[in-house]
């Protein structure tokens, strides 16, 4: 009997020992090494508490002091706890370490440190801890706990959670639960989860298994403590968390403005329904009118009547000074051309002679083909920050990317105890493992020669973050969660579900927590080779299925591409990459010749972009030669003055043809020549569109020489050269005035700061200035050696065969006869004319309704020639790219750091300011759909206020911040060293922040330090090029000059996302300097943000404006040498002014409806387009205005016939049969930006110049110069009475009154008897009355 009582005692007991008792302890005191961790385990204990001696109370206290305001004392005013004192020194150690990533929210560690707290020293462990395992200890023999077991209550948990949940870790860019909720990570964390990671971690001394439901009837009382909202202080001398950790904490953000809605009437576009009404009101106004006129008065057309009232008025100053002008222009250039005509050898070598030696200067040309140097102006705030920030910190790392998609290759199914998952086929194990062949052999076995002989690999350019402790590369690849080993892959063991836990298991837990040090799962490390995080967003693409935002769970195993990146070290010294380079001319060899059954890979290097855009200069040559050859073939055919067959050869001019298309080549070589001299780089679009520039140009003005000759008649007494002198200074004025109005608009469109616009406005506008030279000497003078040949019957090219001789009566052109006879009659008809006014209002206001829809930018892929690999890279690019790019926000200006208040206003932890530059970064972090910033920003002040602080008082472990006895920095890792001693630094009050005096004699310190286990916020991984410091005469710092936060913009896919993703950045960047400046007397500091793409796409920011300002200065600047040059003839220069400016409007139009965006290369254009019009316009209308008809429809129809005939062959056929040739060029640059834009050049041109403005001409086209007319009305007279006289003799002087001015002349007659000068008969004849001939 007395058996079963003792029984019954053991059985209570075991009772009370495993369910608990109230008022009980489970454990007291250390009672020797947990074999399983290694760490000191505690001692079982079925007692009461113990009273605690002072000194652990003090810590206890220190630590605890939640805990202690719950105890009670004994007799002696002792604690009673359920621990001793080297169980809180322990507990203290471990709570360092976990709180580590926590301290920054102060709110959040107290909530933290109740379950620990509690759990260690609790007078009531029973109520709510029982023990689960115990084991005897190898090193005492004693028993120790190696397996506890928790109650807690589900609401505290999670309301632990919930106050520490946000809580950052700037370095990373990332939370601090990513690395303390284990393979949750932070996405899939949740309070339960993490309490059971931090049970099971094997960092900790012994294993937790944390119950958090209770069964009827149980014993136990969970704990449940009140837990303080993270945007509450902790206590009375704590302080709340920031609005980083804590976005409860944060002031409610102002809302941004909508952005703007589309303007729309009657639902639909708003532009295009004004413009319609203005069409229509315009049109039915004009037709209205135009009928009105045409009925009552039954003419042809509106104001084409005679001028008979104002040919009887006295001519104003200025139809005086603009016939001076003209006459002078004629005498000089009829001088000029009959001197050239006189002595054409002299002329053509002299020529030759100085081109010769201007092109030489090719020798010396330099292109450029750098994008940075092509689109960025020196003097762009974009490239003076990426100066600043490449000189300051170092330029931006150089990547080697592989984009790599599995073919033939099948999905992957993987068992969970939820059911069978399909992974993506990426995921394939044999396709891993070959894919990590290609990356092992790229980063090992690829090497470059230097000229020295010396070999360089992948290990000798790489990034190495954690140097020198971990010299291996940063290679970003999800085989890098495996090491890089593919053992690893092979890796499995079966779980207490009796599955499968193999790679794909490990590829989930690092997915979800990519920094985690090690996956329980296979006992491998998620971190990467290198020591730093794979982020599976940069490894992985395909996986967002045409989103572009991660969104809160992203599906990574859908996944279908790998995406490898081989990160390299770039430097602000070009002498000091070329190693780099040579290494990745190596890489792309070998990728370019590398295939693999099982994929299909896009890869690009650093180099690429560079190399292929130097290629494409070559690349094109063929298709610009058949394209010049076309033109060259037509421009020699269509000079010459066909009459028969038997003289085909002998009125061909292929000779004059081609050697007028070698003097244009030879201007734009000679221009190139002398800005190669002067060392003006040259670029690519220079080589490709100066040419079709200048031969437009040269070709026009070669007709208008050829064909102007054919057409007038040499006069009785005129030798050869006198007649083609007259030809020249018939047709030279509006020659010059075309190309001085192109050379000037050039010329002027060098103030460009673009330097690819830059560049071709000075190229072009000296080409032009030497060909229009060249044209007015060396070709007049070929013009008078082949008009000799022609004269004494020799054959073109073959000068030594007589033909037959020359047929007298010579007929007019196929051309010039269909204007004259068929074109003009049509076009200027009575009611054509007015249809064309319609149909071109009609056509200006819907380009005008599309307009502002034209698009901004210039996708990547069409800079790239159509065989480049870098065009499949572009596409995998825009298909599987699943980050954005870094961005930096650089705080420039030596900010006093030792200032507490200065530190607030950088700061993003406890105190900050709440409109500092972190928090204003991860307020529009945000509002990322809008302001394009993913994330908050690192921050080395935080992270560096935190591990100088960190275990300062060495109580609960090792600090952070030691120094060797001499001084130096004493690393955290080298734990071995016994004599490092702590750094001299005290703390703020608050705990949080090292004194002002101390802050920057330790920052070089932080920047050395490598993130450990026992001290993880070491500064040199992710800040060793974050400052730059100043030092004193002894080396030590003496403040920050400049330092840089980093953080990622969202996913950016087309042009307008990545220059709205600069403006945004801007913006944030322009408050915080504001900010930053406050109360301040001056701006003393800058923020500016400065990403790697910023410099080629801040140029769209202001593309508007620039293609206004450079098209507006083109413009006025050809209607002031117009006017200048046409005889002041202010109203013919505004209507070419109005005429080019709906040729651009139209341009414009083209451009949306065919898909050619606004960018530099288009402004090239456009410029180009205002040349290429004024050749359309200038020559037409000054041939209207020289007319000697008598109406604005007669001489706009005696326009058209004399001179459309040139523009129309000159210009339009030339260029068509050319540009047509590049339709089928490699380069789609050539495709859409020079074949489509050309072609509506010049068909546009032409439509505007033959066919809308003779039209405006006969409507609104000026009178003739009246003091013009009478010279042109003497001349004709001495020509009825002798043929050729001299009119500087004969006429009388316009530059005075005349004593006996001419009547009102009758326009049905050239002139009456009676209008005959007295003046007349000093013409020589003998002073006989000659008047009665002209009846």
């Amino acid at each position: 009997m007395r058996l079963w009582w003792w029984l019954l005692l053991l059985l209570q007991l075991g009772k009370v020992w495993s369910a608990g008792v109230g008022g009980q302890c489970v454990w007291y005191s250390q009672c020797g090494t947990n074999p399983a961790s290694g760490q000191q385990g505690n001692c079982p204990f079925n007692g009461t508490a113990q009273a605690l001696d002072p000194s652990s109370a003090k810590l206890l206290s220190d630590t605890c002091p939640e805990l202690v305001n719950d105890l009670e004392s004994d007799s002696s005013g002792n604690l009673l706890t359920c621990c001793d004192g080297g169980q809180i020194t322990a507990m203290a150690s471990q709570l360092q370490l976990g709180t580590a990533f926590l301290d920054r929210c102060p709110t959040c560690v107290r909530n933290f440190r109740l379950t620990f707290c509690y759990m260690t020293c609790s007078p009531n462990q029973t109520d709510f801890m029982s023990i689960n395992e115990t084991q005897e200890a190898p090193d005492t023999n004693k028993t120790i706990i190696t397996v506890l077991d928790t109650h807690l209550t589900t609401r505290f948990v999670d309301a632990i959670y919930e106050s520490c949940k946000d809580v950052l870790m700037p370095s990373s860019n990332s939370k601090a639960m990513s690395v303390m909720c284990g393979s949750w990570g932070t996405l899939y964390c949740s309070g339960p989860r993490l309490f059971e990671f931090m049970g099971s971690n094997p960092l900790a001394p012994f294993t937790v298994n944390y119950l958090f439901s209770e069964g009827p009837g149980s014993p136990f009382h969970p704990l449940d403590l009140p837990v303080v909202s993270c945007d509450l202080p902790a206590s009375n001398n704590s302080h709340a968390c920031s609005c980083l950790d804590c976005p409860a904490a944060c002031p409610r953000p102002a809302p941004l403005p909508p952005p703007p809605s589309p303007f729309t009437l009657f639902g639909v576009d708003g532009l295009a329904v004004v413009m319609g009404v203005v069409f229509l009101l315009l049109a039915s106004t004009f037709l209205t009118v135009y009928l009105c006129m045409t009925l009552r008065t039954r003419s042809i057309g509106i104001s084409s009547g005679p001028h008979n009232k104002a040919w009887g008025e006295e001519p104003g100053c200025l139809e005086r000074a603009g016939a001076w002008m003209d006459s002078s222009l004629e005498t000089f250039f009829t001088a000029w051309g009959t001197a050239c005509a006189r002595y054409p050898w002299v002329v053509v070598v002299v020529g030759v002679v100085v081109t010769v030696g201007l092109s030489c200067g090719i020798l010396h040309l330099q292109v450029t083909t750098d994008p940075v140097q092509l689109w960025a102006s020196p003097r762009s705030r974009s490239r003076l920050e990426k100066e600043f920030f490449d000189s300051t910190f170092q330029p931006f790392y150089r990547t080697e990317m592989l984009i790599i998609r599995p073919v033939g290759v099948d999905k992957v199914p993987h068992v969970t105890p939820n059911g069978e998952e399909l992974w993506g086929p990426v995921f394939n194990k044999s396709f891993l493992k070959e894919v990590l062949k290609l990356q092992n052999y790229i980063s090992e076995e690829i090497s470059a020669s230097m000229p020295g002989g010396e070999k360089v690999n992948l290990r000798d350019i790489c990034f190495t973050p954690l140097s020198p402790e971990n010299n291996n590369c940063t290679i970003q690849s999800v085989l890098n969660y495996f090491q890089n080993d593919a053992a690893n892959l092979d890796l499995n063991h079966i779980d207490q579900y009796n599955l499968t836990v193999n790679y794909i298991n490990h590829l989930d837990s690092c997915f979800r927590n990519p920094l985690s040090p090690e996956d329980e799962e296979l006992s491998l490390p998620c971190l990467g080779s290198y020591g730093g995080p794979v982020f599976p967003y940069t490894a992985l693409g395909g996986f967002l299925e045409g989103h572009q935002e991660l969104g809160e769970d992203p599906k990574y195993k859908n996944a279908t591409a790998l995406v490898i990146s081989f990160i390299v070290n770039n430097n602000y010294d070009k002498d000091k990459i070329k190693m780099a380079m040579a290494w990745e001319k190596e890489f792309l060899s070998f990728m370019k010749n590398y295939t693999h059954p099982m994929m299909d890979i896009a890869f690009t290097a650093e180099r690429g972009i560079q190399d292929e855009l130097e290629r494409e200069s070559k690349g094109d040559i063929i298709t610009i030669l058949i394209s010049y050859c076309v033109m060259f073939a037509y421009i020699s055919l269509a000079l010459g003055d066909f009459s028969n067959c038997r003289r085909l050869l002998v009125d061909s001019k292929v000779t004059l043809g081609l050697a007028g298309v070698l003097i244009v080549l030879v201007s734009v070589s000679s221009s190139v020549g002398v800005y190669g001299y002067a060392g003006v780089p040259a670029t690519l679009i220079i080589i490709e569109v100066i040419p079709f520039l200048v031969l437009a140009v040269g070709v026009d003005n070669m007709f208008i020489l050829v064909q102007t000759y054919q057409r007038e008649a040499r006069r009785p007494t005129e030798t050869r050269s006198d007649h083609i002198g007259r030809v020249v200074g018939q047709v030279a004025p509006t020659i010059l005035l075309a190309s001085a109005s192109e050379a000037a608009c050039f010329f002027l469109g060098a103030l460009s700061g673009m330097p690819a616009v830059h560049a071709f406005a000075l190229y072009a506008g000296l080409a032009l200035t030497i060909d229009f030279v060249l044209q007015l000497t060396c070709f007049v003078a070929l013009m008078a050696l082949d008009a000799q040949r022609q004269e004494e019957g020799r054959w073109d090219i073959l000068c030594c065969v007589k033909g037959s001789d020359k047929d007298a009566n010579t007929k007019e052109g196929l051309l010039p006869e269909f204007m004259g006879k068929i074109y003009a009659p049509f076009l200027l008809s009575q009611w054509v004319r007015p249809l064309v006014v319609v149909l071109f209002g009609g056509w200006l206001c819907c380009s005008v309704a599309v307009l502002p829809k034209l698009s901004v930018g210039l996708d990547q892929q069409l800079s790239m020639p159509d065989d480049s690999y870098l065009q499949k890279y572009f596409a995998y690019l825009g298909e599987y790219l699943s980050v954005g790019p870094p961005v930096y926000f650089v705080l420039q200006g030596s900010v006093d750091f030792t200032n507490v208040s200065q530190q607030n206003k950088v700061c993003g932890t406890v105190d900050c300011d709440t409109d500092s530059l972190a928090t204003q970064i991860y307020m529009a972090s945000l509002l990322a759909n809008r302001t394009f910033i993913a994330q908050p920003a690192s921050s080395w002040l935080d992270d560096y206020m935190d591990w100088s602080v960190y275990n300062l008082d060495g109580q609960s472990g090792t600090p952070c911040c030691r120094v060797y006895p001499n001084g130096s920095f004493c690393p955290s890792s080298d734990s071995s060293s016994s004599s490092c001693g702590n750094c001299n630094i005290t703390k703020l009050p608050d705990g949080q922040r090292p004194d002002p005096s101390s802050f920057l004699e330790y920052l070089g310190f932080f920047l050395a330090d490598i993130p450990s286990i026992t001290c993880p916020k070491g500064g040199h991984a992710a800040y060793g090029q974050a400052l730059k410091l100043t030092h004193g005469p002894y080396n030590q710092t003496t403040g920050v000059q400049a330092s840089y936060f980093m953080t990622y913009h969202t996913i950016l896919k087309t042009s307008e996302d990545y220059y709205e993703a600069l403006r945004w950045a801007r913006k944030v960047a322009t408050n915080i300097t504001t900010t930053i400046n406050a109360g301040g007397n001056q701006q003393n500091y800058t923020v500016f943000p400065y990403s790697v793409f910023y410099v080629f796409y801040e140029q769209y920011l202001t593309m508007w404006s620039d293609v206004l300002s450079s098209l507006g200065v083109s413009l006025l600047m050809v209607f002031l040498v117009s006017v200048l040059l046409s005889g002041l003839e202010v109203l013919s220069s505004l209507v070419v002014l109005a005429t080019i400016v709906m040729i651009l409007v139209n341009l414009g139009g083209l451009m949306y409806w065919w898909g050619v965006s606004l960018n530099a290369v288009s402004l090239v254009n456009l410029v180009m387009a205002v040349g290429i019009s004024v050749e359309f316009c200038s020559h037409i209308t000054h041939a209207f205005s020289l007319s000697l008809e008598e109406t604005r429809l007669e001489r706009a129809r005696d326009a058209l016939t004399n001179m459309g005939s040139s523009v129309l062959s000159g210009i339009t056929l030339t260029k068509f049969g050319g540009i047509v040739v590049l339709a089928f060029a490699k380069s789609k640059i050539f495709k859409v930006f020079y074949f489509r834009m050309y072609l509506g050049i010049v068909l546009f041109g032409a439509a505007h110049g033959l066919i809308l403005l003779p039209v405006l001409l006969s409507f609104i086209g000026p009178r003739s110069n009246r003091c013009l007319k009478m010279k042109q009305q003497w001349s004709r007279l001495a020509e009825s009475f002798h043929g050729s006289m001299n009119l500087e003799n004969e006429m009388p002087d316009d530059n005075g009154p005349d004593p006996n001015p001419l009547p009102p002349l009758d326009p049905l007659r050239p002139l009456e008897p009676q209008v005959v000068h007295p003046q007349i008969h000093h013409a020589g004849y003998g002073g006989t009355d000659n008047t009665s001939m002209v009846a």
